[in-house]
């Protein structure tokens, strides 16, 4: 797995192994000197979805969260959908998660070239929730000379337009790739994702992109920004020790995986990292929030 020797190249610190040793070690109390958990970031499928449906548990999680009043985010590498879609996309499965209380990469990749290189020119292959993103930093989409190539996922990747960002990479443009997924889930099944095309055009190109999208902890970082938490008193709750818990780590918070989505408790023993803790399904949680 392509990530997982990414993790490789990182030494884990020791407290983290020694704290994780123990998974059955209260939430809060896994590592001596970290506070109690007052802001909460959550991935969304696997974790509070799954094909489809909502885990069981998840909607009474999410209700829990918002009557706490902490602060709280749902993350997501999916850059198709703007954060009201999604909201109403889980809100069909009972899920109310407010629609500033979701993170996507195509935020946090509008956020990063903003603050890289303020109102820049990009060429996008995405959609909406991509295209809505940079719009909204002052972005302006051209496929003439742009500063980036941005990619991100859609459901249509063209042909004339991988063609053109090769071009445009070879020509001196930056190559920015919302996130490194290879496949995505559907209910019919797995996708071709954002990281599958943004190799194909790395190999056309010899550029590779820089992934803004989870593992990053840039992702880890922008969302905590967004809600002001810090991340000593933050828990990330993810289902891949790939993506989620290994971003979590590197940010320097909680982790916690749950077992309802990519990650088994057995794959999670083989990665050189641990989580915190792992628990079945975020409806272990309700009662910790």
């Amino acid at each position: 797995m392509g990530q997982l020797s990414h993790g490789l190249l990182r030494p884990t610190p020791p407290s983290v192994l020694t704290a994780a040793a123990n998974p059955t070690t209260p939430l809060g109390m896994i590592m001596q000197d970290r506070k109690p958990v007052e802001s909460w970031l959550s991935d969304m499928d696997g974790v509070l979805v799954h094909e489809g449906q909502p885990v069981p548990g998840a909607p009474e999680f999410v209700k829990r969260l918002r009557a706490s009043g902490k602060p709280f985010l749902v993350l997501t590498n999916n850059s198709i959908y703007t954060p009201r879609d999604l909201q109403a996309r889980l809100a069909r499965m009972g899920l109310d998660v407010p629609e500033q209380a979701i993170w996507s990469s195509a935020l946090a990749t509008a956020q990063f070239l903003a603050d890289q290189r303020p109102g820049g020119t990009a060429y996008v292959i995405g959609e909406a929730g991509l295209t809505t993103a940079l719009h909204a930093v002052g972005y302006v989409l051209s496929d003439f000379a742009p500063d980036y190539v941005v990619l991100g996922e859609t459901r249509t990747y063209s042909f004339e337009a991988i063609t053109k960002a090769v071009r445009l990479i070879n020509d001196g443009a930056r190559f920015i790739c919302t996130n490194p997924d290879a496949t995505g889930p559907s209910v019919e099944g797995a996708l071709p994702a954002a990281g599958s095309v943004a190799a194909m055009i790395s190999k056309a190109t010899g550029v590779e992109p820089y992934f803004v999208g989870k593992p990053n902890p840039m992702m880890m970082r922008s969302a905590l920004n967004t809600i002001n938490a810090h991340s000593e008193s933050t828990a990330m709750i993810g289902d891949r020790m790939d993506t989620d818990i290994l971003c979590g780590l590197e940010a320097g918070l909680e982790t916690i995986l749950v077992l309802t989505g990519i990650s088994s408790r057995v794959e999670a023993e083989r990665y050189p990292y641990r989580p915190s803790r792992i628990v079945n399904s975020v409806a272990d949680l309700i009662d910790e929030v």
